[in-house]
């Protein structure tokens, strides 16, 4: 720090020496894919760990059923709606082609029901009793879901039905399906159970998932294909191994056996060039500020959350984390005071700032301290 007031950086060098340390240098390795669209997401930190035209808005065919199923999701949290409530089936809903639940004009569907319909069977005729139930008409529904779409940030999304069907306009962008299906899985555990199942029966009829990673032993646990020919083919899909969640969409593959191989090959690559790395609990202190004029000369800088942070094993090698902050801080501080930003850089990733707070009350200091503390300050500098 210099000798006057500024702003003040420490680079944590114990802490790159640590990292270091602990792991054994690798490359990571360039990565293709044939999917016209795609992004892997790690599901903890919501970093980035593949991305190719992830913010082009496409046709998401039926993966944007997602967002049918989280305003019902949303429905069921808030205790407006219950799994057992029944809604009625229009003439509509019965006649709608594509993929069907087999609902029967006229009658009467648990949620629940039609939650595994549209989930496991993809059915189109589940989709618009959901939405009439809820919105009156399947477009004032689109409409209730373009606008939830864009308070949660999905800033390229743009739906015009309840279904995926195409239509002008029905737009996702695979960024927007990934943060989707992230937010599903974090707030919704109590249902995420349903992208699972791998067949559902309703009407005496069986079907089958149409997600090919749930045949599969690599971890995946969910959630919904797409596809239709302005499309291509797609799948919006979660895997999890020791205890790491990712997040992978996929669109635009020309055939529907590309949709698994082009799934598990990111996955896999992901699981298996990427780490996450805990670089702070919550409430651990970073490093001690020097204090202006205080009962004690410094205060401890504390993040109020675990910081945690995904990189390649060959990114680790380079990364820099250091802390700034506007020196010496004047007293008095209150605890819990912002008072510093973690600066946190490495290649491949945006350089990160983690606030960092006051993790102890400082009080001025009497006159007596105050005219001592300012006559050493002058003098000697900082402690």
């Amino acid at each position: 720090m210099s000798d006057s007031f500024g702003t003040c950086r420490k680079l944590l060098v114990g802490l790159l020496v640590a990292l270091s340390a602990a792991l054994p240098a690798r490359a990571a390795l360039a990565f293709e894919t044939a999917a016209r669209a795609a992004i892997l997401l790690d599901a903890e930190t919501s970093q980035v760990l593949f991305s190719k035209n992830a913010d082009e808005p496409i046709p998401p065919a039926s993966m944007s059923k997602l967002m049918t199923v989280y305003m019902v999701f949303e429905r069921l949290k808030e205790g407006s709606l219950s799994l057992d409530d029944t809604f009625p089936v229009s003439e509509k809903a019965w006649r709608k082609g594509g993929s069907k639940m087999f609902v029967e004009v006229g009658s009467r569907v648990r949620v629940e029901d039609l939650l595994r319909g549209i989930i496991v069977q993809s059915g189109n005729d589940a989709c618009i009793v959901v939405a009439e139930a809820l919105a009156g008409t399947e477009e004032a529904f689109a409409e209730r879901m373009t606008r939830r779409a864009q308070e949660l940030g999905l800033t390229a999304t743009m739906l015009k039905n309840a279904s995926g069907w195409p239509a002008p306009e029905h737009l996702m962008s695979v960024r927007d399906l990934a943060t989707l299906a992230r937010i599903i899985v974090q707030e919704f555990p109590e249902h995420y159970h349903y992208f699972s199942e791998k067949e559902f029966v309703y009407s005496g009829i069986t079907q089958h998932t149409r997600n090919p990673l749930l045949y599969r032993d690599m971890g995946a646990d969910g959630l919904k294909t797409g596809h239709t020919e302005e499309a291509g083919y797609g799948l919006t899909a979660s895997a999890t191994r020791d205890d790491r969640r990712l997040i992978l969409v996929v669109a635009g593959l020309e055939r529907p056996g590309q949709r698994a191989s082009e799934a598990e090959r990111l996955l896999d690559y992901g699981f298996r060039e990427f780490e996450n790395y805990r670089l702070f609990a919550a409430g651990q202190t970073v490093e001690e500020a020097d204090v202006w004029l205080g009962n004690q000369g410094s205060v401890p800088l504390v993040v109020e959350d675990d910081v945690v942070i995904t990189l390649s094993r060959e990114a680790r090698r380079e990364l820099r984390v250091q802390v700034a902050y506007e020196g010496p801080i004047p007293a008095p501080v209150a605890n819990g005071a912002p008072l510093a930003q973690l600066e946190i850089a490495a290649p491949g990733i945006e350089p990160w700032e983690v606030p960092l707070v006051a993790g102890s009350e400082v009080q001025a200091a009497n006159l007596f301290g105050r005219v001592t503390g300012a006559l050493g300050y002058l003098i000697w500098g900082p402690s």
